[in-house]
């Protein structure tokens, strides 16, 4: 039974609305592959669950009352969500991978595709191994899917990928295919911008960040950090000034102009010493608003091992910097490892799930921060925050159940909250 619990409360996230998903078994404190995704339109919230479930909630007077529910199974989860034009898309985990599009009216199904069909299917029975639709995004009248599978023998890891450009109708316009792992995708009405966090050196694909143009696919710029290693970019977000790159190859974010050449570099994480272990880390996401980028980085590693005893100053945190001047105007620690991130308007939010190497259930936290000054509120989670959509006045947010492995206490359910902006 779906459980509705509505809180008031003051601040800029004025009302909270938590809706039970049902039963998911918790994710151990180590382990945190993307099982949910949620989207917001207006007045109305969907969900995408991990057992393939799709859910439409319509949000009035402080009740989500359900709209439409898909069922779905235990082989499938939806991880990835866009809605626009009165279309909902996809994007799943399972053995098909499949981009499906729907009705965000009705929930009907309109049109899918099998990207197993391009990149290949699953080589074992791991969820690892299964074709993953890591992005979706409608933009100018296209649909944009970035997809990709992961093999590993011994030694040897391959990845299988495409990004497509579908019509609305389902027609497909380009593909882009490389033996590389995309990991985002940002549009805007002429360009279509994919990161990739890794090419590996035994592929031709070298560049970390490929421009295709919207309309044909055809790319027409490319850049890359041109560090050593397959790790290249974390994210990519399009500005009208030109394109935000945070870099995984040397931990800085970057700010190109519309021809992927370098404006500015801004140190985010990049490799410090400390007591004898070299530690850095990854910048994982990028937004742009209110003329900012706003770059935030996870957790920290060390070249020597990956658990190392130190922590980087600047792991989990947020930055924002000026686009125009690349001046770093303000940062956030928000103290744990962010899934996603996502911006309206001028606000940005970071639902920062658990950190890893401290285990403290205390930082699992959704944060609400202005592009141009910082940290503006901050709200509790019990368990992690495992996807988040902003839009307009309302910020909703997939919670989960998370159990640390040196406690055997299972925090927070698999609920949905939303919370209205004042």
């Amino acid at each position: 039974m779906t459980v509705n619990e509505t809180q008031g409360v003051d601040g800029v996230l004025a009302s909270e609305t938590r809706v039970s998903l049902g039963d998911l078994g918790p994710a151990a404190s180590r382990h945190n592959w993307r099982r949910s995704a949620v989207a917001v339109d207006g007045g109305t919230v969907f969900a995408g669950l991990a057992d393939g479930r799709a859910i439409a909630y319509d949000l009035e007077n402080g009740e989500a009352k359900e709209r439409w529910s898909l069922k779905g199974d235990d082989e499938r989860s939806v991880v990835s969500m866009d809605v626009a034009d009165s279309l909902l898309v996809t994007g799943e985990r399972g053995p098909e991978g499949r981009v499906r599009v729907r009705s965000a009216d009705s929930g009907d199904l309109l049109w899918e595709h099998a990207s197993a069909e391009d990149v290949g299917s699953p080589a074992d029975g791991t969820v690892f191994a299964q074709p993953f639709v890591v992005d979706v995004q409608v933009v100018g009248g296209t649909v944009v899917a970035a997809a990709r599978r992961y093999e590993r023998d011994g030694d040897l890891r391959e990845w299988s990928s495409v990004v497509y450009g579908f019509d609305l109708a389902g027609d497909l316009e380009w593909a882009y295919d490389a033996q590389a792992s995309p990991i985002a995708v940002d549009g805007d009405d002429e360009r279509v911008a994919v990161a990739y966090n890794r090419c590996p050196d035994n592929h031709d694909h070298d560049h970390g960040l490929v421009v295709l143009d919207r309309e044909t696919g055809e790319e027409v710029a490319n850049w890359d950090p041109g560090t050593p290693g397959e790790r290249r970019v974390g994210d990519v977000a399009l500005t009208e000034a030109g394109i935000a790159v945070a870099s995984h190859g040397d931990k800085h974010g970057y700010l190109l102009d519309c021809d992927c050449g370098e404006i500015r570099r801004v140190d985010l994480a990049s490799e410090r010493d400390l007591e004898g272990e070299t530690v850095y880390a990854y910048p994982n996401h990028v937004v742009a608003a209110d003329g900012r980028a706003v770059f935030v980085t996870g957790n920290t590693f060390a070249e020597e091992c990956r658990d190392p005893d130190g922590r980087h100053p600047n792991e989990h945190t947020a930055v924002g910097v000026d686009l125009e001047g690349g001046d770093l105007e303000w940062s956030h620690d928000v103290r744990g490892f962010a899934r996603c991130v996502s911006a309206s308007g001028g606000l940005v939010a970071v639902p920062s799930a658990q950190n890893f190497r401290e285990r403290d259930a205390e930082t699992h936290a959704v944060h609400l921060l202005e592009a141009e000054s910082g940290p503006l509120e901050s709200r509790p989670i019990e368990g992690i925050s495992s996807a988040g959509d902003l839009a307009g006045d309302r910020l909703a947010v997939i919670e989960e159940p998370v159990e640390y492995h040196d406690e055997g206490v299972t925090r927070g359910e698999y609920r949905l909250h939303v919370w209205d902006l004042e």
